[in-house]
């Protein structure tokens, strides 16, 4: 049976060879941060799973907030706000994503360099939207969206393989106050103390 198309483009990401070496050098630029003190509250060692998805939510919100209200007459100025929002938000997405890269594998590392520079180009594409909106020029600005929408649907799919399909993030590690000595040899079906 032939995999859908999609599966397929994600699978390809997966095996391109010919992205190992910018992934590499990224990957090398990181690893000092990402191991301080600093790189593993942003990958959010204190909360046990990365910070960078719940990131996310804030500028893919806004963005589709935005393109909703492009579809109703007269509200250019909310959409024109919410374009601006999702930039402002853009930031600690990107710091999060890049603490959360050094610990990639190599087949992680492919895909998350590719959901990178999807993500680039949706910001690009929604910059460009915000300064065409500024000036007026609104149904540009609407066209712009448009594929700045469609630039971060790719990204999210990438990122979503990445984390659903390749297991990015997951398990990584265990609860702060999880002692694994406490389980050797306890029965799973006594009462737990609420303590």
């Amino acid at each position: 049976m032939n995999s859908p198309a999609p599966h397929r483009a994600l699978h390809a990401v997966e095996h391109a060879e010919a992205l190992d070496a910018p992934a590499a050098e990224l990957t090398r630029r990181l690893r000092g941060p990402a191991a301080s003190t600093v790189g593993k509250v942003l990958r959010g060692r204190w909360l046990g799973h990365p910070l960078h998805p719940i990131a996310v939510t804030v500028p893919i919100g806004a963005w589709l907030c935005a393109a909703a209200f492009d579809l109703l007459p007269g509200r250019q100025e909310e959409a024109r706000r919410l374009v601006a929002a999702g930039l402002l938000a853009t930031p600690p997405a990107i710091v999060l994503g890049l603490a959360d890269y050094a610990d990639l594998d190599v087949r992680q590392r492919r895909v998350g360099l590719v959901h990178a520079a999807s993500n680039a180009v949706a910001i690009a594409l929604f910059g460009a939207s915000y300064a065409a909106r500024r000036r007026g020029r609104v149904v540009r600005g609407r066209l712009l969206s448009a594929l700045g929408l469609t630039a971060a649907s790719a990204g999210g799919a990438l990122g979503g393989h990445l984390a659903y399909a390749q297991g990015a993030g997951v398990f990584r590690w265990q609860p702060l106050d999880f002692d694994p000595a406490e389980l050797a040899g306890s029965d799973p079906a006594a009462p737990r103390n609420p303590a």
